[in-house]
C-alpha cells in the first residue's frame, strides 16, 4: 500500500518564546519492506539552524533552533511511502524462544545488534510481575512466533484501552496495576515481560492507517502516531507485534523509528527558553491511501 502521511505538531505559549531547540522524529525508515519516496519536515517560524542526521539505531533525526520571538510553533512532517507486509520464514518464527537470548548466547548471528534491546532501558523496568505474567506464554521449548503471539493475544484482552488511565511517564508497574493504558504503555510493558526472559524487543514507532467505519467518508487529521514491538527471531528477522490490535504488523503499519521505549523516539521533544506560564499541544496526523 501507498500513503501520504502528514503528523502536524502545534505549539501556542501564552508568552513569547525567545529561543526553541527541538529534535524530531517524523521521517520514515527504508526498510525492506517499506519503501520512501520523499519527505520533508518543516518549521514555523523559520528555524536559524536546522540539520539533518542518523541517531545510533539508524533512525533519520532532524534537529532545529528557533531564535525568532514566537508564541506559536508549528512543526510539519510530509512523507510519501510504499509499506508492504513483512514474510517471515517458517524456520524463523519456529525457533526455540530459549536460545534468542543475546545476553547468554552472545556470539549467535545477529546478537550484537539485539542486545541493546534486551536491557532494561529508562521506561521499561523489569519488574517481577511482568515476568510472571509472561511465563504463561514462554513455556519451555515453545516456538518463539508462537509464545510471543500468544503473549500479545493476552495483553490485548487482559488490559483495557483507555487515554485517561495512564500518562507519558506511567511505569509499567502502574500499567499491570492498573490492567489498562494506551499504545506506548502495551508496547511497554510487551518490552518488560519479553525482556525479563532474556529475549530483545525493541519499541517502534510509526503510523497505522485507519479505515472509516462504513458509509462515512476519511476524516482528514483524525489518525494518530502508534507504538507497538518487534521481537528478534534471530539473525536479522524481526517479527512487529501490535498489542493494541492484537495483529502482526502488516501494510497498513508506517515505520517511523525504533529504540529501547517511548523516550527514545518521541515525535518531538525539545528545549524552550520563555516567561510562559501555559502552553497547549494540537496534533494532527493523517495517512491517506494514494491509488495506485
Amino acid at each position: 500500500m501507498k500513503y501520504a502521511v502528514r503528523h502536524t505538531t502545534t505549539y501556542t505559549y501564552d508568552d513569547a518564546v525567545s529561543d526553541s531547540l527541538g529534535v524530531a522524529y517524523l521521517v520514515p525508515r527504508t526498510l525492506p519492506w517499506q519503501q520512501v519516496a520523499s519527505y520533508d519536515v518543516t518549521v514555523t517560524p523559520t528555524p536559524v539552524d536546522s540539520s539533518s542526521d542518523e541517531d545510533y539505531y539508524g533512525n533519520r533525526v532532524t534537529y532545529f533552533q528557533v531564535t525568532e520571538r514566537h508564541q506559536q510553533l508549528v512543526v510539519d512532517g510530509v512523507s510519501q511511502v510504499e509499506s508492504l507486509t513483512p514474510v517471515h520464514t517458517e524456520e524463523a518464527l519456529g525457533r526455540a524462544w530459549e536460545p534468542l537470548r543475546p545476553l547468554r548466547e552472545p556470539a549467535s548471528r545477529g546478537a550484537w545488534q539485539a542486545t541493546d534491546f534486551a536491557l532494561a532501558s529508562p521506561l521499561v523496568e523489569q519488574v517481577p510481575a511482568a515476568h510472571d505474567y509472561a511465563a504463561t506464554s514462554l513455556t519451555p521449548g515453545r516456538a518463539i512466533g508462537e509464545a510471543v503471539t500468544d503473549l500479545m493475544h493476552r495483553v490485548h484482552a487482559d488490559f483495557e484501552y483507555d487515554k485517561t488511565a495512564t500518562t507519558v511517564t506511567s511505569t509499567v508497574g502502574h500499567i499491570l496495576e492498573k490492567r489498562a493504558g494506551v499504545c506506548q504503555d502495551f508496547a511497554h510493558l510487551m518490552l518488560a515481560c519479553l525482556r525479563s526472559h532474556g529475549l530483545a524487543v525493541r519499541y517502534v514507532s510509526g503510523y497505522l492507517a485507519t479505515t472509516p467505519p462504513p458509509g462515512k467518508e476519511r476524516v482528514v487529521g483524525a489518525d494518530a502516531s502508534h507504538a507497538w514491538v518487534e521481537v528478534w527471531l534471530g539473525e536479522d528477522e524481526w517479527l512487529a507485534l501490535d498489542p493494541t490490535n492484537d495483529q502482526w504488523a502488516g501494510d497498513r503499519y508506517v515505520t517511523v523509528a525504533w529504540g529501547r521505549d517511548y523516550g527514545d523516539v518521541p515525535p518531538l521533544k525539545g528545549v524552550i527558553f520563555t516567561e510562559a506560564k501555559r502552553s497547549t499541544m494540537r496534533v494532527s496526523v493523517d495517512v491517506a491511501p494514494v491509488p495506485e
